[in-house]
């Protein structure tokens, strides 16, 4: 699979990028750096589109085990080097699921699954050096 976006400088460090299907996805730099903190910063759309790939995964998944999905939500902290460049050293998801129905074994199974098959975005990030790992909480 082949996926080609472009990006453009809109002013001082403020940069769009534009996808194939045209969703855009600004950048912006701290006003340190030259930006004025309008949008994120690229490391932190990492951690964005890492919690975004495996939130898919799993919902997915335990929908697929015939579960209901009520609510939810990835919590993602990560830590990077102090020097650069500065990627990712470790990782913390926190998943929180809420379903009347679902077992803690589905949101295992399901976490699993997400982070050893599926989600390429965890792929890379471990690829990396990057340790990931992952707390589990069910609320009914």
């Amino acid at each position: 699979m082949f996926m080609k976006i472009q990006l453009e400088l809109v002013d001082k460090m403020h940069f769009v990028a534009i996808s194939p299907d045209n969703h855009q996805t600004h950048f912006d730099a701290l006003p340190e750096s030259g930006g004025e903190n309008k949008a994120p910063r690229p490391a932190e759309i990492m951690l964005e589109a890492l919690a975004a790939c495996t939130s898919m995964d799993v919902v997915a998944i335990v929908r697929k085990k015939r579960k209901t999905v009520e609510a939810f939500k990835a919590i993602v902290d990560g830590e990077r080097n102090d020097n650069h460049p500065k990627v990712f050293r470790r990782v913390h998801i926190k998943y929180i699921l809420k379903s009347p129905d679902a077992e803690l074994k589905d949101l295992e199974r399901a976490v699993e699954l997400s982070q050893t098959t599926y989600c390429p975005i965890i792929a890379m990030f471990k690829s990396a050096g990057c340790e990931i790992s992952s707390e589990l909480e069910l609320l009914r």
